[in-house]
């Protein structure tokens, strides 16, 4: 059994013996694998406290320090990926196979912004011969970091990395499903030089340690990364201080596949874009269009590379999907699959149980073909391995059936026609569109969702928009008439 998941405050695990126990499951399992010592108000306000007695030294800090401070945890975590992707697999259900990736896009996030924070640069303006004005940017103060049980690592340290490298301190608050390898990033962090108290872990759920933290008086701004639903809670909290928030929410993210578009690839691309993460996944591309010249032929090789996935134990390297996060959300994802036949969809493949497999919250990955877009299965987030196709006869109804959702995160397009690739990015509301790849992303570009999909964006400048203040100075190049008040009583 892994080790009781305590919180980390200035550097050093923080134990409270009063503490309430919240058991973690192995979804593999289904057995204990830990548990969580859950933070209360108590703690969260020593956690905060830290944070901000931190600030002064980290936020005035010279950014080249700084970034050496960076460099270092990007070199310690890439030293230390091999056991980090164990902790991961074991806890999350992801598939080690692919989580190498995500360890180096961890890694790399503390580069990558490091190296970009040292790159900014100020303005400024001559209005006229008498006045010089120039802005700057300093850190914003505090911040509250909630993360997701999907993909800990890569999604924690995307808001850790920028939050730190413009010269922030923060708390971050894991789910409390998968609090652990996070937490072990942090203490590997504090071991490649990380001052105590930049980076602080309170552990619990968010209806205890999120809300306390939210709430906290020395807490700035709060980022957010989960469901829309709790992110509209967040929000609203956050809100009611005036603390900035960006929250990166929920998608039901539109897949197009045009009759010209290269078929192998497009397969590949759409499997990809469901399935991955074992189809935890915010921007997984759940709505599959296909164009109907096409539809019965990609359809029926999509679910017959579907049947083909393997499930199984995550850490061994030849599985493909592992088992759900925890025993909820299984029994959530194969409530859709009632909802799908109670609406006449039809069901072309999965959500059994796969045989050899007694234990853990696995099901086999669905597929449905959906009478119309106004269906539950169409609208709703299901963040799992469901995907439900839908049929298109002009790239006019294409774009009107991506465009008749809630959500807004990304499209995808795979097409061979340039114009229709370019009418997509215009004409659809999402907030990154993949034309004939799935889920590229570069870190300096700006990612976030129009609609129920989120507030704000992360990536570069946009990060440095929300983590930074801008203060704009005027200075007098030489003295200038002042206009006088009370002339009849000066000297």
């Amino acid at each position: 059994m892994l080790p009781v998941s305590n919180s980390l405050i200035n550097g050093k695990p923080y134990i409270d013996d009063a503490a309430t126990l919240v058991e973690i499951i192995d979804p593999s399992t289904e057995e204990v694998a830990s548990h969580l010592a859950e933070a209360n108000a108590k703690t969260v306000d020593l956690a905060a406290k830290a944070a901000r007695q931190a600030f002064k030294a980290w936020s005035t800090m010279g950014t080249d320090n700084r970034n050496d401070i960076l460099y270092a945890i990007h070199d310690r975590l890439v030293v230390e990926a091999q056991s980090l992707a164990q902790i991961e697999a074991r806890t999350t259900g992801l598939p080690v196979r692919n989580l190498a990736a995500l360890i180096r896009r961890t890694a790399a996030n503390f580069r990558s912004f490091a190296e970009f924070a040292s790159s900014l640069s100020g303005e400024s303006y001559l209005q006229n011969p008498d006045f010089l004005t120039y802005v700057t940017r300093e850190p914003k103060g505090v911040a509250a970091l909630i993360s997701p049980w999907n993909a800990p690592l890569a999604l924690s340290s995307m808001r850790i990395a920028t939050c730190i490298a413009f010269g922030n301190t923060c708390v971050l608050k894991p789910s409390e499903y998968t609090p652990q390898s996070v937490l072990r990033m942090v203490e590997l962090m504090h071991e490649a030089g990380l001052p105590e108290g930049v980076v602080n872990v309170v552990n619990g759920r968010g209806t205890v340690t999120g809300s306390a933290l939210v709430d906290h008086p020395e807490v700035d701004m709060v980022g957010f990364t989960g469901g829309t639903m709790t992110g509209r809670a967040i929000m609203a909290a956050a809100g009611r201080r005036l603390k900035p928030s960006i929250m990166e929410l929920g998608g039901k993210s539109a897949a197009i596949v045009c009759a010209d578009a290269d078929f192998d690839r497009a397969i590949d691309g759409t499997l990809a874009g469901i399935y991955a993460n074992n189809g935890q996944q915010c921007l997984g591309g759940s709505r599959i269009l296909v164009e109907r010249r096409v539809a019965d032929h990609f359809i029926s090789e999509f679910v017959r590379r579907t049947r083909a996935i393997k499930l199984g134990d995550p850490l061994d390297p030849s599985t493909e999907m592992g088992p759900l996060a925890y025993r909820a959300h299984r029994d959530r994802v194969l409530s859709y699959l009632d909802a799908a036949t109670n609406e006449g969809a039809e069901v072309l493949c999965g959500g059994g149980r796969p045989q050899g497999l007694e234990r853990g919250w696995y099901v086999e990955p669905i597929a449905v073909l959906a009478k119309d877009n106004a269906s539950r299965v169409c609208q709703e987030e299901i963040f799992g391995p469901f995907a439900t196709f839908l049929i298109f006869d002009s790239l006019d109804e294409a774009i009107s059936i991506a465009n008749a959702s809630d959500f807004g995160l990304v499209a995808y397009v795979w097409t061979a026609s340039l114009d229709a690739a370019m009418r997509c990015s215009r004409e659809i509301r999402a907030g990154t569109i993949w034309i004939n790849t799935p889920m590229m992303r570069e870190l300096r570009a700006p990612f976030g969702g129009y609609k129920d999909s989120g507030t704000g964006r992360d990536g570069a400048s946009s990060s440095a928009d929300f983590f930074t203040e801008l203060k704009t100075t005027s200075i007098p190049l030489r003295e200038v008439p002042l206009p006088v008040f009370g002339a009849a009583a000066r000297d």
